[in-house]
């Protein structure tokens, strides 16, 4: 081989390498501006309040029945390991039940009002219900309902919706939107992203993973869920029956959705499954209503493989102190509402507890004593 011809061949090699490079780095450009484009427009921007610097949470006991309830001190911990996954150290999540059966999210309450705090260092995920008949003000709304500035909280969604007769605030992140600043203008809720998902969304997901596996072990549980004593293989019209039994009541209606999510989570994590969920992300991105990327949500299901049935819990304020009454200020129901009264400042005080990862602490066990749970309101999944 001639010196021409090496310098040729030189050459051209040098071309086809820069040619794959560049091809590599366009397919990889490509990927991650598909990777990290949000599903849906970001919730609005919230100012951070700023705390005066002698300002530390008020320090009290667990709460006690009949007693006004306010925080423990707050400590946080150092030394914080590296988050999993390649996500944030921490992520909160606004998660909405829309009580909707039609395939869009032009109406309907935003009946299940959950934060999820995400621990991608520990790892953990913690779980906190709102109430969805808390007495609320709900900016951006009394221009549309003469000067009425409140409303339930499940309201605050559907005053957002783009349908006909609502859409009270004129913002691309329309009923989460405002449901966020709702949740933080009552309680300092923050909140990072949301996920909405309507009851027919809901039932096509459980079917999709193939069912889910409920256990009913009491006679107690049996009257909440509607279902006999014994294990039971639900679709997703059954389990949407059980979440949405509330014949006992609103608070074992929130008991019966965390048996649903637990059941849900097992099943989603299970080896016949876990593999399918890039497929499940994708098949359904487009029925929910969501600002996450592909991204984030290939980080959750990252972190979902990895963590340990016992660092997932599901937290509700203590039933006492709630007290149900009947309001006259919604001209729209003449014979009135019926809600929950609450203390704010207590509820509160909980949130930021919640928001620092101190409340509910991690169990130590698979099984909580009755005192636990008339002090803490926390359940872990089995």
């Amino acid at each position: 081989m001639t010196k021409t011809q090496k310098r040729v061949i030189a050459v051209l090699s040098f071309i086809a390498t820069a040619l794959v490079m560049s091809a590599g780095f366009y397919v990889w450009s490509n990927y991650r501006a598909f990777a990290t484009k949000p599903l849906g427009p970001a919730l609005p921007q919230i100012a951070t309040q700023t705390l005066p610097a002698t300002w530390t949470a008020a320090p009290v006991t667990p709460p006690v029945a009949g007693a006004n309830t306010l925080a423990p001190t707050i400590s946080f911990p150092t030394n914080t390991p590296a988050p999993l996954c390649g996500g944030p150290a921490v992520m909160n999540i606004l998660a909405i039940g829309q009580d909707q059966r039609s395939n869009n999210y032009q109406y309907g309450l935003g009946d299940v009002v959950r934060v999820v705090r995400v621990d991608f260092a520990t790892p953990r995920v913690t779980v906190l219900e709102f109430p969805r008949d808390l007495w609320v003000e709900i900016p951006y709304i009394s221009d549309n309902l003469d000067g009425l500035d409140h409303g339930k909280l499940n309201q605050a969604y559907l005053y957002g919706q783009p349908g006909d007769g609502f859409a009270y605030w004129d913002d691309p992140s329309q009923g989460p939107g405002l449901l966020s600043l709702t949740l933080n203008l009552n309680f300092g809720v923050n909140v990072d992203h949301y996920l909405a998902v309507n009851m027919r969304t809901f039932e096509d997901v459980v079917n999709a993973i193939g069912g889910i596996t409920l256990e009913v072990p009491d006679i107690e549980t049996a009257h909440n869920t509607g279902l006999p004593i014994g294990r039971h293989h639900l679709g997703g019209s059954e389990a949407l029956k059980v979440a949405r039994n509330r014949e006992e009541g609103m608070f074992e209606r929130v008991s019966n959705q965390n048996l649903v999510l637990c059941a849900m989570r097992d099943k989603v994590l299970s080896p016949n499954t876990i593999t399918k969920i890039p497929e499940l992300i994708q098949s359904f991105q487009d029925n929910v209503q969501t600002d996450f990327t592909p991204e984030q949500l290939s980080q959750l299901a990252c972190l979902g493989a990895q963590l340990p049935t016992e660092n997932i819990a599901f937290a509700s304020f203590p039933e006492e102190l709630f007290t149900e009454i009947r309001i006259y200020e919604d001209p729209a129901y003449p014979k009135g509402l019926l809600i929950f009264d609450a203390d704010f400042d207590v509820l509160r005080s909980y949130v930021t507890l919640f928001q620092a990862g101190a409340w509910p602490e991690l169990s130590t066990s698979t099984t909580t004593t009755e005192t636990e749970e008339e002090t803490s309101s926390t359940s872990f999944c089995p």
